[in-house]
């Protein structure tokens, strides 16, 4: 069977789920695991995504993350991409690290926001790296302590989490502590690692029982959420599908939309191409790179070699790009006929 596409939009949550190939460590030392978070943090950081709660344990890795400007499998990309390659380098292996693809939920944010987070950063506990949470409060591979204070970490939007809990920065982190204490004891809660409304509802049984009352569901095991929000993320996903496919439907690719944009803004497109420096092609070539990764679907990688750039300067300029695109409701006037 084959497998189903991933659902993204901006401003989506995330639970992503990275394991070891046949559950074996990805991180042998301290030294792996500083690697994938500065890969982590620089990605983050590039394409504007949130990250509201993270874990790593010998064997795989929990993330929560609100996508961006950049599709969230671009971001996962090429920060596993990297660290793969790296860590195969440093420890003289070669072959597959990561098991399949990752595991990536889309999530409801009320309700399941605030329990993902718990259940995110009570996993070293549960794993037994740490014995108790005044030892999950120390450990420094967890946003758990980073949202404490007790360590620092840029790219985690730990704002976010803590205003949940009231407007005080000391009572707030004291409320939020006292959350994941009383998460100790609810053990693993397999509901919160997707199955949409299946687990929402209290399990097969329960959605089983409306079945015979003849009350209709909507389920997916990519998305957490209630029957509405289920509902609601396909039809948005399959929105954003058919825009792309009608967009190339009429002829729309890169080369097109890179000559739309070029005669828009008035420069010359080779110009965009050529990596030139020239006064007033910096705002056009954010905006080629939004349009392209946002509404054609083109990789960071394509567009960057499209442009004669690296990935990670198209990221940065479809940061830059979106707000133009926006502030000046460029998207129909340059994608449609």
């Amino acid at each position: 069977m084959p497998r189903k596409a991933r659902i993204d939009a901006p401003g989506a949550l995330h639970h992503i789920i990275i394991r070891g190939i046949e559950k074996k460590t990805i991180f042998r030392d301290d030294q792996d695991r500083d690697n994938l978070l500065h890969r982590l943090g620089n990605v983050l950081s590039e394409t504007s995504t949130q990250c509201y709660a993270w874990a790593l344990i010998p064997n795989h890795v929990h993330l929560l993350l609100s996508t961006g400007l950049v599709p969230i499998a671009t971001v996962m990309r090429r920060v596993l991409t990297g660290y793969a390659q790296q860590f195969n380098r440093r420890h003289r292996r070669h072959g597959q690290l990561f098991q399949n693809r990752y595991k990536s939920i889309l999530c409801q944010e009320d309700p399941y926001l605030l329990e993902l987070v718990r259940y995110i950063h009570l996993n070293p506990l549960r794993a037994k790296i740490v014995s108790d949470v005044g030892g999950l409060d120390r450990y420094p591979y967890s946003g758990h302590s980073v949202i404490l204070g007790k360590r620092k970490n840029s790219w985690q939007n730990t704002g976010y989490v803590l205003g949940y809990f009231g407007q005080k920065l000391i009572s707030a982190r004291r409320r939020y502590r006292a959350f994941i204490e009383a998460g100790v004891n609810m053990g693993r809660r397999p509901e919160l690692i997707g199955g949409g409304l299946i687990r929402s509802l209290g399990g097969w049984s329960a959605l089983k029982s409306l079945r015979t009352k003849q009350i209709r569901v909507k389920a997916d095991e990519r998305i957490l959420g209630d029957s509405g929000f289920v509902q609601e993320a396909l039809e948005k996903a399959n929105e954003h599908f058919e825009r792309r496919t009608l967009l190339k439907s009429q002829g729309m690719d890169m080369r097109k939309l890179l000559s739309r944009v070029a005669d828009h803004y008035g420069v010359d497109g080779e110009d965009l191409r050529m990596r030139s420096k020239a006064q007033g092609l910096a705002r056009p070539r954010a905006v080629f790179c939004y349009l392209a990764t946002r509404e054609l679907g083109e990789s960071c990688a394509s567009v960057a070699r499209s442009l004669h750039i690296t990935p990670s300067a198209v990221s940065k300029a479809a940061v830059r790009g979106q707000a133009l695109v926006h502030e000046q409701n460029l998207q129909n006037k340059l994608l449609e006929s």
